[in-house]
């Protein structure tokens, strides 16, 4: 063979190389395109998903509502069932909000428990989390029919379950909100080199407001619920609440700490609001408060008050769900395309504890209460865990602010430590 044959045989190879190549290289950029589409589609659907089950949930709160207030005399065929007992009494009131909250809990535990390990959106356990409606319906009316023939002595073990998961639930909420006024007050605040940004004078206008705002919140609490010296209670929950109110204020401004107003000023709103929803949970009979409004609202405003306390529960599970990056140990994952949007299993876990959750506000934390129509979270086991949950929620925020500076010390102590054992071992 010539040498020019042999310079044209390889100008052809390499001619079929290159083409090879260039094919080769469109079908990989149009399967990544492909698959590009296919994971926006995926994101779509699954963001999309978290909303139907957040109606669901929403559904459920009416239901175990209807359990409670209109059921036995709306449902007669339930007094058959031989677990409702006479006249089927153990299928409503406060035992029917229980079954019916099981029955959620039941549902949404299963799907925790198929998606928990779900990280890709091409994975299987995804397409189930997002779709198979027609499926998960039909589990859902398993799960929700269930409950109604057990023993009422399960029913009431899992009632006690429920105040400890009802707890759990608050705590993952105070987390979350905290986190969220953190995230605010990074936004609007920003660091010290763009201080002059329009963002930075926003900030400091939303900081005087929240702490007016708070401030004036103390001023009504005390004209409102406490008006007398003998209200000696509430004076000691509002002048508390107070006091938490100064020590979030000092220690956000502490040199070492230098958070800012705005984290502080919101937190310390948010303390006042709970204060104000303690006191609005006290008994009737046994709240003390002014004149005016011992005499009651009209019966709309309080159906008003009552759908806005469950649409506020939902939202508290549905907001807390899809925060699962406030609970990371870890903050240096890298993001793929290919990652599901939120945590499946933390969602579902939420919702589940969230069912949990409802329970207790409409039996007000107690097994054996008879709640009279349209009331929600009224009692005083509800005041006290609404205060508990005021003292958790300030404490909370105080630890986040100081622990960085308790771990830096622990470090700095821990360094000298080190450095004088070497001294000393040193001639």
């Amino acid at each position: 063979m010539s040498a020019s044959e042999v310079t044209t045989e390889a100008t052809a190879a390499h001619v079929n190389l290159r083409d090879s190549l260039s094919v080769l290289q469109v079908q990989v950029i149009a399967s990544l395109e492909l698959n590009r589409v296919h994971y926006a589609e995926g994101r779509k659907k699954s963001l999309r998903a978290r909303y139907y089950f957040g109606i669901l949930f929403l559904i459920m709160n009416f239901i175990a509502w209807f359990f409670r207030d209109y059921g036995q005399g709306v449902l007669p065929f339930i007094h058959h069932i031989k677990a409702c007992g006479k006249e089927g009494e153990d299928c409503f009131h406060a035992l029917g909000v229980l079954r019916v909250s099981l029955g959620c809990y039941i549902f949404f535990s299963v799907m925790f428990l198929t998606t928990v390990k779900t990280r890709k959106l091409h994975e299987s356990w995804n397409l189930w989390h997002s779709g198979h409606w027609e499926v998960k319906f039909i589990i859902l009316l398993v799960s929700m029919a269930l409950p109604f023939f057990l023993p009422s002595e399960l029913v009431q073990i899992y009632g006690e379950v429920a105040r400890i998961g009802a707890g759990v639930f608050l705590l993952l909420q105070l987390v979350s909100v905290i986190q969220f006024i953190i995230w605010w007050n990074k936004y609007w605040i920003p660091d010290e080199e763009r201080k002059q940004s329009d963002r930075w004078s926003f900030g400091l206008l939303m900081s005087t407001l929240f702490y007016v705002a708070s401030m004036c919140g103390i001023v009504y609490l005390y004209t409102t619920y406490a008006p007398r010296a003998s209200c000696s209670l509430n004076l000691f929950f509002i002048t508390w609440t107070a006091i938490l109110l100064a020590a979030i204020m000092v220690v956000s401004l502490h040199s070492k700490v230098n958070r800012g107003l705005l984290s502080s000023g919101i937190m310390a709103s948010y303390i006042v609001f709970l204060c104000w929803c303690a006191l609005r949970s006290e008994p009737a009979t046994a709240r003390c408060q002014t004149k005016n409004q011992e005499k009651g609202n009209s019966d709309w405003i309080t159906i008003i008050g009552f759908l806005i306390a469950i649409f506020a529960i939902v939202i508290a599970a549905f907001s807390t769900g899809i925060d699962s990056k406030s609970f990371q140990f870890s903050e240096d994952k890298v993001e793929e395309e290919d990652d599901i949007p939120y945590s499946y299993g933390f969602f579902h876990l939420v919702f589940s504890l969230g069912a949990m959750y409802f329970a207790m506000l409409f039996i007000s934390w107690d097994l054996n209460n008879s709640a009279r129509k349209w009331s929600i979270d009224v009692g005083w086991m509800s005041a006290w865990v609404r205060v508990i949950n005021e003292w958790f929620a300030a404490t909370i925020y105080i630890w986040m602010l100081i622990s960085p500076i308790v771990r830096e010390n622990k470090v700095m102590n821990n360094g000298r430590t080190v450095q004088e054992t070497v001294d000393s071992v040193m001639p």
